[in-house]
């Protein structure tokens, strides 16, 4: 039988991926009712950590523990895997004793090669590559404030980095247009660009990229494992921070996303993101509803 696993948001069909978000707004109702809601009853979910983490590893633990199950969070420290088992072996051994499998690592290699070996679902908490599940949690956020995605426009300004190449992926299969502002030595994978490019457009410049935009969308110039490349990257997206002069160019109902964490005065602005036109928090509670409806299609 075909393991079903979530890596990027290509494998599962644009179908899959609507009902998903509209699941998980229904789980947020229910579970604001008080309701209890169990179908993962007795399931357990292995999460690997191999980078640190505050929404990805509240929103599956408490994730689980809602839907009835539980979680085991493992390091390469608390594993085998810090010491040289092949991954191939770490994979076979624990998806024979657990229903799911989520890691948040660096090389997108070692998710996909764990996947090959696992006989259970694995899901993508965050690669160097991609970061579905937070696509799902923004545009569910989207869904929620304004309708249906299909036709809008995104601008993302900042950094082509792995949540950039999820939402180059999510323009093409939700078809929105995303306008991708960065400075030139900082442009997305172009592979990725080319897959999308039906609805992707580049920029050098934030304002041409924000313009009439629905969504102003940005993220941290610096990731995990950038750290030392702060102060060139800071002078390199000089220009993009997103502030108010930025927003008053997009449209006077545009919303404001950021995955979080956010470094005020860097990439946004305080005044942007405590603004009335940032949702970074409703944003940020969807991980949890969305990556609930993913676990209850993949592990029930």
């Amino acid at each position: 039988m075909t393991i079903q696993h979530f890596i990027t948001l290509d494998d599962l069909p644009q179908s899959t991926l609507s009902n998903l978000i509209e699941r998980a707004i229904e789980l947020k109702a229910l579970t604001k009712s008080g309701a209890i809601y169990e179908p993962l009853k007795n399931k357990s979910l292995a999460m690997i950590f191999s980078k640190s983490s505050t929404r990805t590893r509240v929103s599956f633990e408490v994730g689980m523990r809602q839907l009835g199950g539980g979680t085991l969070n493992l390091s390469p420290n608390d594993t085998q895997i810090g010491r040289g088992e092949p991954l191939e072996d770490t994979a076979r051994v624990i998806s024979s004793m657990v229903d799911g499998v989520m890691i948040r690592t660096d090389e997108h290699q070692k998710l996909t090669t764990f996947a090959d070996f696992s006989s259970v679902p694995v899901i993508n908490g965050l690669t160097d590559d991609f970061h579905p599940c937070q696509l799902l949690a923004d545009i569910q956020t989207f869904v929620e404030l304004r309708g249906a995605i299909q036709g809008a426009t995104i601008a993302w300004v900042g950094d082509g980095n792995n949540v950039c190449n999820s939402f180059m992926n999510a323009a093409r299969i939700f078809d929105f247009t995303l306008n991708v502002a960065t400075p030139v030595d900082y442009r997305p994978n172009q592979t990725l660009v080319d897959c999308n490019q039906s609805n992707v457009h580049l920029f050098d410049c934030a304002r041409t990229a924000v313009t009439g935009a629905d969504v102003v969308v940005t993220d941290t110039w610096a990731s995990m494992g950038q750290e030392n490349e702060k102060d060139s990257r800071s002078a390199a997206f000089s220009g993009f921070c997103v502030d108010s002069d930025l927003m008053a160019l997009a449209d006077k109902d545009a919303l404001f996303m950021h995955c979080l964490p956010a470094y005020r005065g860097m990439e946004v602005s305080n005044q942007v993101i405590e603004g009335k036109q940032s949702v970074v928090f409703q944003e940020a509670e969807n991980r949890l509803h969305a990556q609930k409806a993913l676990l209850e299609h993949l592990l029930a």
